[in-house]
């Protein structure tokens, strides 16, 4: 990642961080980890370009995240902010704590799959065309759930 471009992994030590963000209160917050951090940081690209307000938390530490107090969590994952989505090339488990009950995951959930990488990775949603996709359906889903 270009550093000059996005936050500083300074951030790491307090277990999750904003690796990169909009102006004003974000209408999603994308959460990644590790590799899938590119994958998302060009999600968000797209979603910028859209005009979609976004932002990248990185949490390689949920266990670090998790001995900050409320005021810094609130200030990484904004609780006015219910379109969330964690991209994760592993299973989901755990992850409902930081997308909450309107965010969600793009996980994998099968084990075996067989076939060059990059269709593997558009058959589960792996690409950032997918993940900008689906951040679109959750601020959607999140606006009219605050209508109800």
């Amino acid at each position: 990642l270009d550093r000059d471009q996005y936050a500083s992994a300074e951030g790491v030590m307090k277990g999750g961080y904003v690796l990169a963000d909009c102006d004003g209160e974000p209408e999603v917050i994308l959460i990644a980890t590790g590799s899938e951090l590119s994958l998302v940081v060009a999600a968000h690209e797209k979603l910028v370009a859209d005009g979609v307000k976004s932002r990248v938390v990185s949490l390689p530490s949920w266990f670090r995240f998790e001995l900050q107090d409320k005021a810094y969590k609130d200030q990484v994952l904004p609780p006015a902010t219910k379109a969330r989505l964690a991209v994760e090339m592993a299973g989901s488990l755990g992850w409902d704590r930081y997308v909450g009950s309107h965010g969600d995951t793009i996980t994998m959930s099968t084990f075996g799959a067989s076939a060059p990488l990059a269709k593997l990775a558009d058959k589960y949603g792996f690409t950032p065309d997918k993940v900008a996709e689906k951040a679109k359906a959750l601020i959607a889903e999140a606006g009219s759930s605050d209508k109800e």
